[in-house]
Parts: structure tokens; C-alpha cells; sequence
């Protein structure tokens, strides 16, 4: 046997690229704040992907979907003999075939899950419109997005333990082959025409180009938040001045209803102070609290603070709530220790847009 290129420089590019872009997404996905770039590099891997599609429809040996194999009979016969002698395959064997188609769907309903779960639950994105309608299933939106998503992680690492397996049982040199292109076998090398050299660099560009405007320009079409910013000055004049005066605004989106009235009606004590107002200001304050209340917010704040209050006493704060206390596990410490903070009551030092009605989570700083 003689030693032929089986993967071009561009099918290797395009696996190198795969591999990076993947491990970002998984390393991003368990943190809020984080939330745009995993979303950049999940629409760049849509990109990279894509171009991956045309390109297994284009003449190329070894690489194009024509030279897959599908029979079930050669995917049966593949599997059994792992562990023995089994036939060699120059491009992709039968369950590495079915692997790639795997990736490739699973990886495209990853994409459009995420894209809807990012407008149901964030309000952002092409699918923004989502939030007005369908905020009380963002939970479902997102738990269908991981399903696809763990999914995909698990086809791809079975795609490389199927390689590992290979090299070890077999001293197959799968893996080195991804990185000098070449294997052992009879047949031709690869060779790629202008057009097909052309398109590979369009391509691999295109991915890269992607992924760096994403990153770069979080008002992009497909990562742009959507939410109404709120100028409590211009709405509700009276609860900008009174609230305001002495501290910063609370979004009533963030307690409910029995909250809020239970805190106007309490103004002789508010928190230690006497916060009291004539009636007609009380009354006009209450009443737009009330109608801002989380029971009328389609905020991701709001819906999970209110699916948590059935295990909850009727909150009299923001700090007191079970949602709040879960995702600001030991910023007590932290507020303590940083004079930028200074107490837990101080959400503008990390949300500086609250004032407007806006927490999102890529905003979060500190």
C-alpha cells in the first residue's frame, strides 16, 4: 500500500476550526453572562457547517456525501467486527458516515432551538418576538435547546472515542491523518480544482469572518436585544421622583403584586424610614407598581422569580426572594469586601441599566 492525501487542507482546516469552536460553546454555556458569545460562536459553527454541506456535494473524493456509507448490512458488519479484523475504509467508515449526518442535524437543531430560546427567554436575537408571547415556556424553549445540544456533545465525543478505539485495537493513524491528511490504502490522492480551492477559502473565511463581526458587534441582527428600555421619568414621573430620591429604582418587574402593595402600605416604616405621601401620590405609585408588577413582566427575572414564590412567605424585598438568593449565592462576601458595591441592595454596581427596566444578563459586570 501507498501513502495517498485523503483530506485536503481545507477538510482539515474545517475539523481543526470544528473542534475549537465546539469546546467554546461548551465552556460558555454554563455561564449567563457569557450568553452572546455562546451564541456567536453557536451561529459560527452554523456557518462553518453549512459550508461543510457544499462541500460534500462537490466532486471531491473521500469527502463527498456520495462515497458515505449508508447500508445498514455494512454499519452491522462494521460494528461487530470493532474488536477483530474488519474491512478498511479510506474515507469515512459506515459508522463514522452516520456519525457526520448525525452531527450535522443535530447541530442544526441545536442552532435553531438556541435561537429560540434566546428570543423566548432573553428577548433577543431574531426570535425576540418570542418573549411577548411564549416567556412563560422559556424553561421549555431552553430544556429542548440542551437536549439537542447534550445530544450533539455526545455524538462528537463517540465520533472521537470511535477514533481512539481505532487507533488502539487497530493502529489506524485516524487521527494523525486529520492532521498531515494522509493514510495508507490504494487509491488517489486528492486534488482540488480552482474552484474547489476557491470555495474552501470562501468558506473557512466566511466561518471566521462570522465569528469575529459576532463577537464584535453584539447589536448584530442575530444577538441584538430587543427589550424596551424604560425612562421611569417620562412614564410615571411621581415614582421616579419619590422612589428615587432615595435610592436607586427597583423595575417593578421584580416583586409581585402582593409585594408592592403590602410595601405602600407600610410607607410609615419603609425598611426603617418614614417614606410616607399624600394619599393621591401613594395611591397613583401603588397603582403603577401594581400594573408593572411580575405577574404582568414576560422578564426571564420575573417568571422564574414567580414560579418560586409557591415554596416562598410573600417576599417584603428583592433580596428576600428564593430566585434572588439562588443566583446571588455569596455576594453578601462580595459586597462587603468591595467598596464599588458595598450592600446587596446595590444592583446597579453589577446591572447598570436596571434603572431602565433592563437586567440582562450579558449586561451583568464584576
Amino acid at each position: 500500500m501507498k501513502k495517498i492525501l485523503v483530506w485536503s487542507l481545507y477538510t482539515r482546516v474545517f475539523h481543526l476550526l470544528a473542534m475549537v469552536l465546539m469546546l467554546g460553546v461548551y465552556l460558555s454555556s454554563d455561564e449567563d453572562r457569557r450568553l452572546s458569545i455562546h451564541a456567536s460562536l453557536g451561529y459560527a459553527i452554523g456557518v462553518l457547517f453549512l459550508g461543510r454541506i457544499v462541500w460534500g456535494f462537490l466532486d471531491i473524493p473521500y469527502s463527498k456525501f456520495k462515497d458515505f456509507s449508508f447500508k445498514i448490512a455494512d454499519l452491522k458488519t462494521y460494528m461487530l467486527s470493532v474488536f477483530g479484523a474488519k474491512k478498511s475504509y479510506i474515507g469515512h467508515n459506515p459508522a463514522s458516515s452516520y456519525a457526520i449526518v448525525g452531527m450535522m442535524v443535530l447541530l442544526f437543531l441545536s442552532i435553531v432551538t438556541g435561537a429560540l430560546a434566546y428570543g423566548a427567554q432573553e428577548g433577543m436575537g431574531i426570535a425576540s418576538f418570542l418573549n411577548h408571547t411564549w416567556f412563560a415556556k422559556m424553561k421549555l424553549f431552553k430544556e429542548v435547546h440542551e437536549f439537542f445540544a447534550n445530544a450533539l456533545m455526545f455524538l462528537i465525543f463517540a465520533h472521537i472515542a470511535g477514533a481512539l478505539l481505532d487507533r488502539l485495537l487497530h493502529s489506524k493513524l485516524i487521527l494523525r491523518s486529520m492532521v498531515d491528511g494522509y493514510k495508507e490504502g490504494e487509491g488517489q490522492s486528492v486534488q482540488l480544482s480552482l474552484f474547489q480551492k476557491a470555495f474552501g477559502v470562501l468558506w473557512l473565511g466566511a466561518t471566521v469572518v462570522a465569528l469575529i463581526y459576532l463577537l464584535a458587534s453584539p447589536n448584530a441582527l442575530l444577538l441584538a436585544d430587543n427589550n424596551p428600555k424604560v425612562d421611569y421619568a417620562k412614564v410615571h414621573p411621581a415614582f421616579a421622583k419619590e422612589c428615587g430620591s432615595c435610592h436607586m429604582l427597583y423595575p417593578p418587574f421584580l416583586l409581585p403584586k402582593t409585594s408592592w402593595d403590602e410595601m405602600m402600605a407600610s410607607l410609615d416604616n419603609h425598611f426603617g424610614d418614614d417614606a410616607s405621601l399624600e394619599t393621591a401620590t401613594m395611591q397613583s405609585i401603588k397603582a403603577f407598581l401594581d400594573d408593572n408588577s411580575a405577574e404582568h413582566a414576560t422578564k426571564e427575572a420575573a417568571v422564574y422569580m414567580l414560579s418560586r414564590l409557591k415554596n416562598d412567605t410573600m417576599p417584603k424585598s428583592i433580596t428576600q426572594t428564593s430566585f434572588w438568593k439562588k443566583r446571588h449565592h455569596g455576594i453578601e462576601k462580595v459586597a462587603s469586601s468591595d467598596p464599588k458595591i458595598g450592600k446587596i441592595s446595590n444592583c446597579k454596581a453589577c446591572h447598570p441599566m436596571i434603572e431602565q427596566g433592563s437586567i440582562n444578563d450579558r449586561d451583568i459586570k464584576g
